[in-house]
């Protein structure tokens, strides 16, 4: 248990940092795996517009830093690709 006050305050922001980034973090893989789905239905122009709604978020997320911009940026090369792969 954090003994000063300073301790306390610091203990309780870093709890409501972990709350936000796991909320973060979920919208992120549930961002992806709609993007994986409506690929995977086949229609394209739907799937298009998935994928740039989720790239949006994968993007907003990796600029707070929740997740790393090379971990963002192989997501979006991996869905880009099942995406051209559609054609």
């Amino acid at each position: 248990m954090a003994n000063t006050k300073s301790a306390r305050k610091a203990a309780r922001q870093s709890e409501h940092r972990r709350l936000r980034n796991t909320a973060l973090r979920s919208q992120l893989r549930s961002a992806v795996k709609t993007a994986r789905k409506a690929i995977e239905a086949g229609d394209k122009a739907a799937a298009q517009k998935v994928y740039r709604e989720s790239m949006s978020t994968v993007d907003r997320i990796a600029d707070k830093g929740i997740i790393h911009k090379n971990k963002a940026a192989r997501h979006k090369s991996h869905l880009a690709a099942r995406l051209k792969a559609l054609a």
